[in-house]
């Protein structure tokens, strides 16, 4: 290795192999939910729900105030794992099932993921690649869950996908 030709270390997720079952996966920073980010994802979205865009009129509902959008909850669920599981190893999200929000999440609440790999098995059509399912739970700064999702992917092999990038 010289100066001109220095060592690089590519930042990625964990492969298929990598990926071990009940151990959990803690992604961090958390991500602190302001006002604009919930105002904007809505309005992107063209959700007109009054609970994330009316604070006097959510002031006379049940929780008292607005609400997070909840789409934007499951995508910064989602998100947060990307980084440490499954940034350039994912070659498909399959699926979400069981999402749940067991509790409101607020402007200023600071969301907290972890992921536990539930499940793996090689796919039987794709050789080199593989089935995971991922439980992701959310928690807010004070521990308590405001989202759960189950999550499936096809993942690289180390093996399989190495041999793609060599095939360039």
């Amino acid at each position: 290795m010289t100066a001109e030709d220095p060592r690089v270390i590519e930042q990625r997720g964990l492969y298929y192999d990598e990926l071990e079952e009940g151990v959990v996966y803690a992604h961090r920073p958390g991500r602190t939910v302001t006002e604009a980010d919930n105002v904007l994802f809505t309005t992107l979205t063209m959700n007109t729900q009054a609970l994330h865009l009316d604070a006097a009129w959510s002031a006379t509902q049940p929780f008292g105030q607005r609400l997070v959008n909840s789409m934007f909850t499951l995508a910064t669920l989602v998100g947060q794992s990307v980084t440490q599981l499954t940034q350039g190893t994912i070659i498909a999200q399959l699926g979400l099932t069981d999402v749940s929000f067991p509790h409101p999440l607020y402007h200023g609440d600071t969301l907290y993921t972890e992921t536990v790999i539930s499940g793996k098995r090689p796919s039987g059509s794709r050789p080199g690649q593989g089935i995971v399912t991922m439980e992701h739970t959310g928690r807010n700064q004070d521990g308590t869950v405001v989202a759960l999702a189950t999550r499936s992917c096809l993942m690289w092999t180390r093996a399989a996908h190495a041999e793609t990038q060599h095939g360039k």
